[in-house]
């Protein structure tokens, strides 16, 4: 298996902050740093979905749980990012912290909210500019 010495890792919401580190742990044997980023998108004109301020506290706090999960076995940096398409800033903040691959979750969804939606995975893995890897369920 090939190790990344340093992992950039999106979270969107609490119970993804705590899935994604319950399925990132057994893999992170020469792993030397972790960036947990979430990404507030912005809705490029169009009105956004809560107060600014609680979206700051509310990435802080699930932030937070990657930090105090993870930090007692491995370096965590964090970072909250607003932009208007998630996929080119995941590689853009990869970019900038040195990060080898992308590791993400995959979440759930139905059909018809992934393609309204846009599929962020599909377009994450299609033309990667850094390794994508997808972590398993951590149920599997």
């Amino acid at each position: 298996m090939v190790h990344f010495q340093h992992v950039l890792v999106p979270v969107a919401e609490e119970k993804d902050a705590r899935t994604t580190c319950s399925a990132l742990r057994p893999f992170l044997e020469g792993t030397e740093r972790v960036t947990a980023v979430h990404i507030i998108e912005k809705g490029g004109g169009a009105p956004d979905k809560a107060p600014l301020e609680k979206r700051r506290e509310d990435a802080s706090n699930f932030l937070a749980i990657v930090d105090s999960t993870l930090s007692s076995s491995i370096a965590v940096d964090t970072r909250t990012v607003f932009a208007t398409d998630m996929v080119p800033a995941l590689f853009s903040e990869a970019a900038d912290v040195g990060a080898d691959a992308i590791v993400f979750r995959a979440r759930g969804g139905s059909r018809i909210n992934r393609i309204l939606a846009g599929n962020i995975t599909t377009n994450l893995v299609t033309n990667p500019t850094v390794p994508v890897v997808s972590l398993p369920d951590s149920d599997s």
